[in-house]
């Protein structure tokens, strides 16, 4: 569903993202790892075509983003850190308010089912956005793309700030999305949440694409012990717990 062959963004000198190869399969979710810097960000956004590929290209569903950017964003949906509503807006019409960009039309009632389905209290739906915290704000986000039926949903830090309840309820919304066979790329710093609701965890260290983890293989405390030695450099090599038949796999050339 998201594919990045050889995907390269540099801004004169500095190389943002270097030849990242990385597929993300309906019904999974990867979770990118990282230091500030790493390419996180810049890998969503070339996805989302706010940047344009230095070289090599990102698909969604078989379209090449840069060729056909308004089809692909059709089939996408983006989370950011903090999700922007009007806050003189309730969560139904900022949701009504987007899904008329996108061409799409529901009755009152089926925003407020697609609000609660999200996890937003019924009694908030109605109310004011600027009465919401970040978590409900998220919501809204998860219920923007369950109503556009996203196929591929890309969040970046999404957890940064929530409680661990908020945490909880949006993380209770992604494995359901995931369920419903949706492809999901998150950025993250969370080394735990990226366990707990990760498919395959990929760590990236300037620019570069330096490991893919098996979630399931591997335990939190040891993800975040080889998290650690790539960032301080000694374990720059691919780890020994990968996925089975990885090595013939796309992501195989970006680990090295």
């Amino acid at each position: 569903m998201l594919k990045a062959k050889g995907l390269t963004k540099t801004f004169g000198d500095v190389t943002a993202l270097d030849q990242l190869d990385l597929d993300v399969a309906a019904g999974e979710i990867v979770c990118l790892l990282g230091a500030n810097g790493a390419g996180k960000t810049t890998t969503i956004n070339l996805f989302l075509g706010f940047l344009e590929p230095s070289a090599g290209a990102a698909f969604v569903d078989g379209a090449e983003v840069a060729k056909k950017p308004v089809e692909t964003k059709k089939r996408l949906a983006y989370i950011p850190e903090q999700v922007a509503l009007y806050p003189q807006l309730s969560g139904a019409e900022n949701l009504d308010y987007f899904l008329r960009l996108s061409g799409v039309k529901k009755s009152a009632a089926e925003l407020t089912d697609m609000l609660t389905s999200a996890g937003l209290p019924a009694d908030a739906a109605h109310r004011r956005a600027s009465s919401y915290s970040k978590g409900m704000r998220q919501k809204v986000g998860v219920a923007i793309a369950l109503a556009k039926d996203a196929r591929a949903l890309l969040l970046d830090e999404p957890l940064s700030g929530l409680d661990p309840s908020a945490a909880n309820d949006l993380c209770a919304g992604l494995r359901r999305l995931k369920d419903d066979g949706r492809a999901i790329l998150m950025a993250t710093h969370d080394v735990f949440r990226a366990k707990e609701i990760g498919s395959r965890i990929g760590i990236m260290k300037d620019g570069r694409l330096i490991d893919m983890l098996d979630a399931s293989a591997l335990d939190a405390g040891e993800i975040e012990r080889l998290y650690l030695d790539h960032m301080r450099g000694a374990g720059d090599g691919p780890s020994v717990v990968r996925l089975q038949g990885d090595g013939d796999s796309d992501n195989e050339g970006a680990a090295a």
